[in-house]
């Protein structure tokens, strides 16, 4: 239902951008950091590695790891602190989604069955939080009051990032600039911290880092903005997740506002009836993509995360050529071409 638009044969590459290059080059120290997952989630308490494990077992690419890792190697990191910050990086991340499922109420994650809707809110709640505080014992373990002060600062932001969509929640006057500031702080501070700390561990000047972050910062923008057009698209089934998930839980992202401000007052009164109030009937979803295809929202929203991911890559000319960057090059290419 959603438009399609290849992007890439638009720009003459016929090849389908994927994260291969940067799995192969991290390949081997990824798996390391699967094993320290699995290493660090074990408890005496039977209940948290078995909850954790059905999340991490759900699968997910590990892009946030991933960019860890690729980013230190990009510094010419040689040594192995990467490893654990990066099972860190993916810790955080992992003990957000179980707090995102248990507020958003939602039964399914990349096509298995929500750590919630198993073993309940309070379960999920609870081993989230310890998640986040064995996240904060690697960090100590580090040994780093940098690393320590950028990645419990990413910490604070999504915590904010969280609260404030919840304060925003299903309120259609909400402005494109309010939607940017909740996902910088709920999802592009983890992707910047986790690129910025592989320059740190590599003892980089300060001017690779911010490099680093702000191509983290943009990327994680881009990401999001993307998610948010996959949720009206048919590509969604492919990731194993369900269309009008943010539309039932009356969510207000970049394609509801671009379409709600350039609709009618009939439409608007629509969106205020299905997002606010969330009276939804049978065909309000279908009818929600029409109209964001009328205006051209979700073809817009792609233009903006297009937008980022060109400023993603601006970041990265500070850097010598190499198999790193282009890899990282790549990320940027498959997070918004993903949808097509």
């Amino acid at each position: 239902m959603a438009v399609v638009v290849n992007l890439g044969e638009e720009r003459g590459k016929p090849r389908k951008p994927s994260l291969d290059a940067i799995g192969h080059l991290v390949g081997d120290d990824l798996r390391a950091v699967n094993d320290l997952i699995i290493q660090n989630m074990q408890s005496p308490v039977a209940l948290i590695p078995q909850l954790a494990g059905h999340i991490v077992a759900a699968g997910g690419k590990r892009l946030r790891p991933m960019l860890t890792l690729a980013a230190a190697r990009l510094c010419g990191y040689q040594g192995h602190r990467h490893v654990a910050l990066a099972s860190c990086v993916e810790f955080i991340h992992t003990a957000t989604l179980l707090h995102d499922d248990v507020v958003d109420d939602s039964n399914l994650r990349r096509g298995l069955a929500t750590a919630n809707s198993v073993w309940g809110n309070k379960a999920s709640v609870l081993v989230g939080d310890f998640l986040f505080s064995r996240a904060f014992q690697v960090m100590v373990g580090d040994g780093s009051l940098k690393v320590l002060e950028i990645l419990s600062n990413a910490s604070a932001v999504i915590a904010e990032g969280e609260v404030l969509q919840l304060v925003t929640s299903n309120d259609t006057e909400a402005s494109e600039q309010a939607y940017l500031d909740v996902i910088r702080r709920k999802t592009a501070a983890l992707f910047a911290a986790a690129c910025r700390i592989g320059a740190v561990v590599a003892d980089r000047p300060k001017a690779e880092e911010e490099a680093l972050e702000s191509y983290g910062l943009n990327l994680g923008i881009a990401f999001q903005l993307i998610d948010d057009v996959l949720d009206y698209s048919a590509k969604q089934a492919e990731l194993g997740k369900t269309i009008g998930d943010d539309f039932r839980e009356g969510k207000i992202t970049l394609p509801v506002i671009l379409a709600f401000r350039r609709g009618d007052e009939p439409e608007r009164t629509f969106w205020r009836r299905a997002l606010e109030t969330l009276d939804q009937q049978e065909a309000d979803l279908v009818h929600g993509i029409e109209l964001m295809e009328r205006h051209d929202a979700l073809r817009d929203t792609v233009a903006r995360a297009s937008h980022y991911g060109a400023i993603a890559r601006d970041a990265l000319g500070l850097f010598p050529e190499s198999s790193e960057k282009r890899a990282l090059l790549d990320v940027i290419d498959f997070c918004i071409e993903r949808a097509y």
